[in-house]
């Protein structure tokens, strides 16, 4: 009575039922038994319903304490969806302050986004045959304050004196959603853009070419690089390079319909998917829109407090046209992005089968040449290049040659081109180098003692830092003086990175290794390499030279490279000289030079000696050896 209020109604009844029980063992006669046996029978019911009630009170009360003890949300409702039993978690979740401000509501008022029609479905499912239990879902609430609220439910069918009701725990998965959130855009959205990347566009590509196939439409898929981007990473850095990335991707986003999708395929690559297009208008939208990628990739970047210029090439493939799935969309768009990159940057290019072709021949040609070196199946063989004047030999170039155990002779237009897309022309650049010094050092104590080594280099030498003490190393080893070497560039090496080279060319300079511009006439031919390069050689080039006997114009042209060479104080060297006319109409003009099948092909260094022997002091220019 002293220590619970609910219960003093039962402490009552107790101590009533003893004193009646002492008074009537006091005065206890045979003719008060009739109301000793009335009177303990009311206070016995009266107390065994009072320890009845004590105990299911009991009961509720640890069983309301333990709900209550729950960290999630529980409550339980019934067949019409209204509540009978909720915990405190469950009312704070759902924005209440008690859980009696829940029992006895239907769950739809609960929750404004839930209707009636919706609380009926979701308990039919307990009644369903063969259902598993719990059933587990993620839903967003929507509160009455407008809050959103990410919950997990666990719902498990609840049977209570015949009546079926259902119960459920909410999880509050706030701090696992953010943490989803967080994997999800790690898992597709590039980190440097912001933008999707190559998984989220693989996801996209293939939905976009279901959609097409299901409609008989088509989707084109746009492939871009940024031309020269590595100089921008070597130069200032991977922060300003991360910066360009961001305008780039910016400047692409800008120029895409709604509906266009754009993602990071990674490095310097972007794809740039134009999804939902009616059949026959791919290969035109796909232009359009490569056309105004280009033109915003021309306008020059502010990275670092510096303008920095880039261009874009871009390949495009069309679904059906260029491929029936994703997969192969991508492959064949990438493939034409790189014939792109040969034809000049920032150019665009379609696919087509014969790309697909070159492709493969490009990635069997990659195979066999990682191991060409080791393997020993290369060789050098040396091309004459003569005075024009006395027929003197006084300068050879060395060509590099390929026999592979797989694919037997492979041209050098063959895997020249494979060799630097790969960055092995480093490599192989190094092995020609030190084994055409090496074959100079052969010939030093005969008669081609003197004689000039010309070495072709690719841009990707150059770039390379330790190019220049490569060069040094090998003149050292095999005790070759500098003017015996000439390093022979093209033009598209001036281009691509002008300051670099400059500064290269200056350490070659120093050292006194000859500098050449291979095919002269072919390029830009700004006549601004001349003096900002200090250049040594001009070749002429073979298609200028063909013509010269029966075409004034070649003739014309050619003799205005010899008087620029010459005003400029530059060595002249005519290439494709293949007849007595040609080089009898070069000597005159003042060519120094002549290279071509005219004099030799190109031989092993033994032949070599023994044309360099048998040729004439003082040869007449329709007397060369053929």
């Amino acid at each position: 009575m002293s220590g619970k209020n609910r219960y003093r109604l039962l402490g009552l009844t107790l101590v009533l039922r003893g004193g009646f029980n002492l008074l009537s063992a006091v005065t206890l006669g045979p003719e008060l038994y009739l109301i000793w046996f009335v009177g303990t029978t009311i206070l016995k019911t009266l107390s065994m319903l009072g320890l009845i009630y004590a105990v299911q009170e009991e009961i509720q009360q640890r069983y309301a304490r333990t709900i209550d003890s729950l960290s999630n949300g529980f409550l339980i409702r019934d067949r019409r969806g209204y509540v009978i039993v909720a915990n405190e978690r469950c009312a704070r979740l759902l924005g209440c302050n008690k859980p009696s401000d829940l029992i006895g509501r239907h769950v739809s008022e609960l929750l404004p986004g839930l209707t009636r029609q919706m609380a009926d479905d979701y308990f039919r499912r307990f009644e369903a045959p063969g259902a598993e239990y719990p059933v587990v879902e993620t839903a967003m609430f929507t509160l009455h304050n407008g809050h959103k609220l990410p919950v997990e439910m666990l719902a498990s069918p609840y049977v209570e004196r015949g009546r079926l009701y259902c119960l459920v725990q909410l999880l509050d998965i706030s701090e696992r959603k953010k943490k989803d959130d967080l994997l999800y855009r790690a898992a597709r959205i590039d980190p440097v853009t912001g933008f999707f990347n190559r998984h989220a566009m693989s996801q996209r590509l293939a939905e976009a070419v279901e959609n097409a196939a299901a409609t008989e439409g088509e989707c084109a898929l746009l492939f871009i690089d940024l031309d020269k981007f590595k100089r921008v990473n070597d130069s200032f850095g991977h922060a300003a390079g991360d910066e360009l990335l961001r305008q780039a991707a910016g400047r692409l986003h800008d120029v895409l319909r709604p509906q266009d999708v754009m993602a990071r395929f990674g490095g310097d690559e972007f794809i740039v998917l134009i999804p939902g297009l009616p059949r026959g208008a791919a290969e035109q939208m796909a232009a359009d829109c490569a056309g105004q990628v280009i033109a915003a990739m021309a306008t020059c970047f502010n990275v670092s407090h510096h303008m920095i210029g880039v261009s874009a090439s871009v390949g495009v493939a069309c679904y059906p046209m260029h491929g029936g799935d994703s997969n192969t969309l991508v492959r064949n768009a990438d493939i034409a992005m790189y014939e792109a990159k040969k034809s000049g940057r920032g150019e665009l290019r379609f696919f087509n089968d014969a790309m697909n072709a070159s492709a493969k021949d490009a990635l069997v040609i990659d195979g066999a040449l990682r191991g060409a070196i080791e393997a020993g199946e290369f060789h050098l063989v040396y091309q004459a290049i003569t005075n024009a004047r006395t027929g003197k030999l006084t300068k050879v170039e060395a060509l590099l040659r390929w026999d592979s155990a797989l694919l037997g002779r492979v041209a050098p237009d063959r895997f020249i081109p494979v060799a630097e897309d790969s960055g092995m022309i480093v490599e192989i650049g190094t092995w020609v180098l030190e084994e055409a010094c090496r074959q100079v050092a052969c010939w030093q104590p005969g008669e081609l003692g003197d004689i000039t080594l010309s070495i072709n280099v690719s841009a990707w030498q150059l770039a390379d830092p330790a190019f220049v003490g490569l060069v040094h190393q090998a003149l050292e080893r095999h005790d070759l003086p500098a003017r015996q070497l000439e390093l022979e560039l093209t033009e598209r090496v001036l281009i691509d990175d002008g300051g670099t080279v400059r500064e290269v060319l200056a350490q070659l300079r120093t050292l006194g290794v000859g500098i050449s511009l291979d095919d002269f006439g072919t390029g830009y031919s700004s006549l601004s390499y001349l003096t900002q390069f200090q250049l040594n050689t001009l070749k002429i080039d073979r298609a200028f030279v063909m013509d010269i006997e029966h075409s004034e114009r070649s003739n014309n042209l050619v003799h205005a490279i010899i008087a620029m060479g010459h005003s400029l104080g530059l060595q002249l060297v005519a290439e494709g000289v293949e007849t007595a006319g040609q080089a009898a109409i070069l000597e005159k003009m003042g060519c120094h030079y002549l290279q071509g099948y005219h004099i030799s092909r190109p031989i092993p260094p033994d032949e070599l000696q023994v044309f360099a022997d048998k040729l004439p002091a003082q040869p007449l220019v329709d007397n060369f050896v053929i």
